[in-house]
C-alpha cells in the first residue's frame, strides 16, 4: 500500500518528505518486455493515471489512434519488435502534433542520443527507480 502522499516515507535509508504528485491524466505506455509493462501500468495506476498498454511499436499506434483525444503522455521503448520507439513516435508525432512524449532504453544514453534520439527529446535509462519515473512524468506533463 502507498502511503499518504502527505506523509514522509524511508526507502533504503533515504527520506522521502514527500511522494510525487500523481494525476488524472492519460498515459500511453508501450514496453515490449511484459513485466516492465504491467510494472509500469501498475504504478501509474496507483498514482491516479488512465494508462493504455502497448505491447510494441505498432500496438502503440494503433491504441493511439483509437484514443488519441485522451492521451496526454506516451512512454516508449526504444527497442522493440516492430515498429521501434522512434517511428512509433514518428507516426504518433503526425497524428498530433504536440502530443508529450517520453522515451525509455537500457542502451547507455549517449548511443541514444547520438544515434537515434534528438537530445531535445525528453529520456530516461532503464531501469528508473519508480521515484524518479513519476516525477519525470509530473514534469513533462506539467510544463
Amino acid at each position: 500500500m502507498i502511503p499518504p502522499r502527505s506523509q514522509s516515507i524511508t526507502m533504503q535509508n533515504t527520506e522521502i518528505s514527500e511522494l510525487p504528485k500523481g494525476g488524472s491524466e492519460t498515459i500511453l505506455v508501450a514496453e515490449d518486455d511484459e513485466l516492465l509493462r504491467k510494472l509500469a501500468g501498475t504504478l501509474l495506476v496507483e498514482f491516479g493515471y488512465a494508462v493504455i498498454l502497448a505491447t510494441d511499436g505498432d500496438d502503440a499506434i494503433q491504441k493511439f489512434k483509437a484514443n488519441r483525444d485522451v492521451i496526454r503522455l506516451v512512454i516508449l521503448d526504444m527497442l522493440m519488435p516492430g515498429k521501434n520507439g522512434m517511428e512509433a513516435y514518428d507516426i504518433i508525432k503526425i497524428l498530433k502534433p504536440d502530443i508529450r512524449t517520453l522515451f525509455a532504453s537500457g542502451y547507455t544514453a549517449d548511443i541514444i542520443k547520438e544515434g537515434i534520439l534528438d537530445p531535445q527529446l525528453d529520456f530516461v535509462m532503464k531501469p528508473i527507480s519508480p521515484l524518479d519515473l513519476l516525477k519525470k512524468i509530473r514534469d513533462i506533463l506539467d510544463r
